[in-house]
């Protein structure tokens, strides 16, 4: 990753799991590769260059490229998931819980930007049993925020006719920010996630403003 990307996404780094340090490196070449080429694009030989590797070397660690956008998409898909249940679950008000999902989310979207796009661009390329787990995993994701609104709905909190595709559009909202943005740009990843969430917060007709969301 850059070293940009680094500063901005800072303890949001998701590849701590992977090890030995090959496989690490290789997975972020493939990101790297990925997010520049495409998927079908990139070969074998430029992700293995890109960490420094001979192109056998990274057969010992992923027997296919698929196996590494796999990889790649089930650990960006943990996280996402990770983060919107962490609001979704902390105490507060329905307003309070849904600022804190769509600020974190846009923050990870933003100063993960490279590894975003390829965790939410590059389904597609994955066969069909690894593409039905992460389709999965993307239910969770949705039910997660879908339940943040159906509680400000109940509660009075919120005035949302549609709630399922409010919650569709939340999340494409959020995840569209790693398409475009840049840290070099005059926004942080701090200063997007506020924005987006008083924008959200003024979609599901909250009456609550928008506090700021804990970093």
């Amino acid at each position: 990753m850059t070293t940009a990307e680094d500063k901005a996404g800072g303890d949001l780094e998701p590849w701590g799991q992977v090890t030995p340090d090959a496989a690490r490196r290789l997975l972020v070449a493939a990101v790297e590769a990925f997010a520049e080429r495409g998927y079908h694009a990139t070969t074998t030989r430029d992700i293995a260059g890109r960490a420094g590797m001979s192109p056998a070397a990274l057969y010992i660690h992923y027997k296919t490229k698929e196996e590494l956008l796999h990889r790649i998409s089930r650990i960006g898909h943990d996280k996402a998931l990770d983060i919107l249940r962490t609001a979704a679950r902390r105490e507060g008000s329905a307003a309070e819980r849904l600022a804190d999902a769509v600020s974190s989310f846009v923050r990870w979207h933003a100063g993960r930007r490279t590894t975003a796009r390829v965790v939410q661009y590059e389904l597609d390329a994955l066969g069909p049993e690894a593409r039905a787990e992460i389709l999965a995993l993307r239910r969770q994701v949705d039910a997660e925020v879908r339940g943040i609104i159906e509680d400000g709905v109940a509660a009075g909190e919120f005035d949302v006719i549609d709630v399922k595709g409010t919650t569709l559009a939340v999340l494409s909202l959020c995840i569209d920010v790693a398409r475009w943005f840049n840290t070099a740009g005059p926004r942080t990843p701090d200063e997007v996630g506020a924005l987006y969430a008083g924008l959200v917060l003024r979609m599901v007709g909250s009456r609550e403003p928008a506090a700021p969301a804990p970093a």
